[in-house]
């Protein structure tokens, strides 16, 4: 049944998916994900700002014409006061009451102006930070990739080479085996495990004593009934 050379392919078959996981998993790519991910951040961060900046220009451009409107408004009521006084007491009060609520009005858009353009500037200012971190981020980026693209140019040709080792082994191997081999592999890895006490060295589970029996006999392939692994028995 070809278990031996199947045990023993599965150790080359393992050993480069776990030099795979490594370089998927080395501290350089690592950081330079880490690095990428802080630049996109940044990016997004700047486009956030750059929409609420045009926003916020556009609240600013129109509180500024309506402020220096009710300031012409404001001047036009202080010089009809001047050039035409009012007739009696309950005029005066009602253009004195008139004028009073376009001041009011007048102050809280020039507060509102003011806090505006304090907002400006400070979004000007973490614009600023934000561009001095991204490029920063960005050089130490490039440097690094310099760095990672021969560290896995090098892990590449490893790996093909163990690949290419592996189908080597592989076409000596029964071609059905192998099938069922690999679809074990897709859903349990080690696909095969050893036969320890009684139990599945896969999931430690107590095998029945007609899959003893079966594995004793050495006739077919034997799976565990708990995990799927292909069973072997070295003995």
């Amino acid at each position: 049944m070809q278990l031996d050379e199947l045990w023993n392919f599965m150790q080359v078959d393992v050993e480069a998916d776990k030099f795979e996981n490594q370089m998927r998993l080395s501290p350089n790519r690592q950081k330079l994900l880490k690095q990428r991910n802080f630049i996109l951040e940044q990016q997004n961060n700047m486009k956030k700002l750059e929409a609420d900046v045009a926003v916020m220009q556009d609240r600013l451009a129109a509180v500024e014409d309506e402020a220096q409107r009710l300031s012409g408004v404001l001047s036009g009521m202080v010089e009809e006061l001047e050039t035409n006084p009012p007739a009696t007491v309950e005029e005066s009060d009602r253009r004195a009451e008139a004028a009073q609520r376009l001041a009011d009005t007048l102050t809280r858009y020039e507060q509102e102006l003011a806090k505006m353009r304090k907002d400006a500037e400070a979004r000007d200012r973490q614009q600023k930070e934000i561009r001095v971190r991204a490029a920063r981020t960005k050089q130490e980026y490039d440097q690094l990739k310099t760095v990672y693209d021969e560290e896995f140019k090098r892990d590449q040709q490893t790996l093909k080479s163990m690949r290419a080792n592996i189908e080597k082994e592989a076409a000596k191997l029964d071609q059905a085996l192998l099938s069922r081999y690999r679809a074990i592999k897709q859903h349990c890895t080690p696909p095969m495990a050893k036969l320890v006490d009684g139990q599945c060295g896969g999931c430690f589970m107590s095998l029945p004593s007609a899959t003893l029996r079966e594995l004793k006999l050495g006739e077919k392939t034997v799976e565990c009934d708990n995990c799927g692994r292909i069973l072997y028995d070295p003995r």
